[in-house]
Formats: structure tokens, C-alpha cells, sequence
């Protein structure tokens, strides 16, 4: 089996259009624009007058409302970042894109030290609505500076919230609970998911709620964003031999849904933990500390994680897919873990 297999196809509602995780993300955009006048768009050739962003994500939204709230920068992140806080500050909901997850190390003193806790060192009175779309992925020979999930520095950071979507509905649903969320959210989106078309229900989906995937009884797989889709493949295939593979999307990764997951593994007795991210240090094992912590005396084995290996992400095709944990990796840990 190959990381290229398809995941099966989830129970949507039939009415719901078929979109891409990019179209979805620019109509979670609009609606929140057009509902309410506060909601701006800032970034790197956002407008229209520079193709709707490197990726075409808010193609049209200039258009629609103005280059006033939808503004391209200069190429400076700590530009975006510190007017986006400003802005937050003074009443505004801004989106603002880092183009590229690695970049978002550049504004990372103003996120971490003014954007997070401005909350906290204000005693509670000064917010700080705004989020930071942010893409990254490995899989397209982008090098190690283009390509890393730096999830775990931000879901170590008290005051910010994290999603990441897997899923073109659940990125509507969350983008839009996100402009809306009192305090700062990092909406990191995977590139290798945004043309997949899938129904959008255009359903606001809570920070902090995971999803359970796929139904099962013999191990449960915790994962996010592209990782979702490899262990619903894996799930599938190992359906064929009997074994019964619960699949929880975590969908928000700080807050992350304790009760979904472990109710899935008190009643399937054995986890996997699957992340794109370098496993070292990564956000499995906080989810695998707590799953042992909670459940010991009931578990029927060690959890089990996957993610990538401890280097940069490799420029080179061949060790590029090496790095990054695929259907077979992850298929083998399940294995081990139904010993």
C-alpha cells in the first residue's frame, strides 16, 4: 500500500456543494466579510491586483470590499503581524497571511510576546481577535524552509488558539468560528489538501471539538489535517482483514478535545498518534502523556506515535517522502499496536 491511496468518502449532507479547500476557505472569508464590516484582510498579494494571493485563497475579495479591507503588504511579516495586532486592538477582526508556515518565525516575538499575552497582562480587558492564515506541507521539493508543521510552538503558547482542517467543510467551519473567536487563532492550512473538492455544509464548526472520523473498536488513530486522509485510507484497507480503526480528527489543535479521545481509546484500548511534524517533541506526545496518564489499567498496549524524522524537511524527492510519515508508516504503527 502507497500514501497515495484515496480516503473513502464521509456521510455529507446532499445538499451541500462540492468545493475545494481553497474555495471554501475564500467563501469562509467573504461571509465573515460581508456579516460584518469589521472583518480585513491583510497580506502579501491578497488583492486582486496581485492574483488573490500566491495560492488564489482571497481572489475576488478586493474586489467585493475595497483594497481599504483587503490590503496587500509589503514583503515584511513583522508588517503583517504588528498591524494586525494593532488593529486588533483597536476594534478591528484582521486575517492576515503568512504566505509560508517557516516565515511566521520572523513575526514570532510579536505573536508570542504582544499577540498572546496582551490578554493576560491586561488582567483580561484588551483582546486580541485576529487570526494568522498560515499553509505548509511537505511534498512539492520546497526545501526546509518552506515546508515544516510548527504546530507545537504555538499550542505551547498559552493565549493563541490552533486549527488546522482537513477537510474543505471543516475549513469553512472553522475559518469562520475563528474571525469570530475573542482571542488570537493560527488557521494553518496543508497545500497538498487545497484542490480536493468535497461537500462544504457552510456549518460554523467550534474551536476545540474534534470529529470522529471514522467509527471502529480495536485502535483508535488521533491525527490532523493531511494526516486524517492517510489514516482513512489505512483504516479502509485494514478493514479488509478484519481490524476495526477509529478515526478522530482533531480539527483544533489547542485547545485539543481530551473527552473525544480518550472516550475513543477507554473504549478501543489502544491509540496511534499521527502527525506531519517532526515526532520529536511534537504535540503526540502530550496527547500520548495524556492518554497514559488517564487511562493506564486500561489501555492493551503502549501508545504509539508517527511523525517525521528529526532533520530539516529534505529538498530531494526521494528522501522528501522518506521524511514524512505516509500510509505505510502509519499502517505499521497501527499494526504494532494490535500486536
Amino acid at each position: 500500500m502507497t500514501d497515495t491511496i484515496t480516503a473513502p468518502a464521509t456521510s455529507q449532507d446532499s445538499t451541500a456543494k462540492k468545493m475545494t479547500m481553497v474555495e471554501a476557505i475564500n467563501l469562509a472569508l467573504h461571509d465573515s466579510m460581508e456579516a460584518d464590516s469589521k472583518v480585513i484582510v491583510l497580506g502579501e498579494d491578497v488583492a486582486d491586483p496581485q492574483d488573490g494571493g500566491v495560492m488564489g485563497v482571497t481572489k475576488g475579495l478586493s474586489t467585493r470590499f475595497g483594497e481599504e479591507r483587503v490590503k496587500s503588504t509589503p514583503i515584511s511579516e513583522q508588517v503583517i503581524i504588528g498591524a494586525a495586532i494593532g488593529a486588533a486592538v483597536g476594534g478591528y477582526k484582521p486575517v492576515a497571511e503568512i504566505m509560508l508556515m517557516n516565515f511566521i518565525a520572523v513575526p514570532m516575538d510579536m505573536i508570542f510576546n504582544h499577540a498572546a499575552k496582551l490578554r493576560f497582562m491586561s488582567g483580561g480587558q484588551t483582546g486580541v481577535p485576529m487570526v494568522i492564515r498560515t499553509m505548509t506541507g511537505s511534498g512539492f521539493s520546497t526545501g526546509g524552509q518552506h515546508s515544516d508543521y510548527l504546530e507545537a510552538w504555538f499550542a505551547h503558547t498559552a493565549g493563541i488558539k490552533v486549527v488546522a482542517p482537513s477537510t474543505p467543510d471543516d475549513a469553512y467551519g472553522l475559518m469562520r468560528a475563528a474571525i469570530d473567536d475573542p482571542d488570537p487563532v493560527l488557521f494553518i492550512e496543508n497545500m497538498p489538501s487545497y484542490w480536493t473538492p468535497a461537500p462544504v455544509t457552510k456549518q460554523v464548526i467550534p474551536i476545540g471539538k474534534a470529529r470522529v472520523a471514522r467509527k471502529g473498536t480495536d485502535v483508535t488513530i488521533i491525527a490532523h489535517s493531511l494526516m486524517v486522509t492517510l489514516s482513512l485510507a489505512v483504516a479502509e484497507a485494514l478493514e479488509a482483514e478484519g481490524k476495526s480503526v477509529e478515526v478522530i480528527d482533531l480539527r483544533t489543535i489547542s485547545p485539543w478535545d481530551r473527552e473525544t479521545v480518550l472516550a475513543s481509546v477507554r473504549k478501543t484500548g489502544r491509540a496511534v498518534v499521527v502527525h506531519e511534524a517532526v515526532k520529536q517533541f511534537g504535540i503526540g506526545a502530550e496527547i500520548a502523556s495524556t492518554i497514559s496518564e488517564e487511562l493506564w489499567g486500561t489501555l492493551k498496549g503502549p501508545v504509539e506515535r508517527v511523525g517525521a524524522a528529526y532533520c530539516a524537511v529534505p529538498f530531494s524527492k526521494p528522501l522528501e517522502q522518506a521524511f514524512a510519515p505516509n500510509a505505510d508508516t502509519i499502517q505499521a504503527a497501527v499494526r504494532k499496536a494490535l500486536g
